[in-house]
């Protein structure tokens, strides 16, 4: 498996912006498509965005237009580049791998493979 490292994590403003990132080791990245899913307290474990070694991705209806996922392939690093946060977007972040490609019908957490410590986002009002 691929090991994940999220950073970029912490306490924002309602409105402000914030940038996580998840540096991936021990594995082919070109192997791997990269997610991020998020989890609240007393809440599931849900889909945000993913990405492809490709480029191309897919967002959550809850966080599109204010989330963009992108990934640095020579890097082996993805990123949740978050604007325009809301309360209810506090969360643990997880960084997730998933061998091959990802299309719209597998963004399921069980689609994934490899997966993060998490990282808290705290978005106070």
């Amino acid at each position: 498996q691929v090991q994940l490292v999220e950073s970029g994590g912490g306490l924002v403003q309602a409105g402000g912006s914030m940038r996580l990132s998840c540096a991936a080791s021990g594995r082919t990245f070109s192997n791997y498509a990269m997610g991020w899913f998020r989890q609240a307290p007393g809440k599931e474990r849900e889909f945000v965005a993913a990405i492809n070694w490709s480029g191309s991705a897919y967002i959550a209806r809850s966080v599109q237009g204010r989330f963009t996922i992108s990934r640095d392939n020579a890097k082996n690093t993805v990123y949740l580049q978050m604007n325009s946060l809301k309360p209810e977007d506090t969360a643990v972040y997880y960084c997730a791998a998933k061998v091959g490609v990802i299309t719209q019908a597998t963004t399921k957490r069980t689609d994934f493979d490899s997966w993060g410590q998490g990282t808290q986002v705290t978005v106070s009002s």
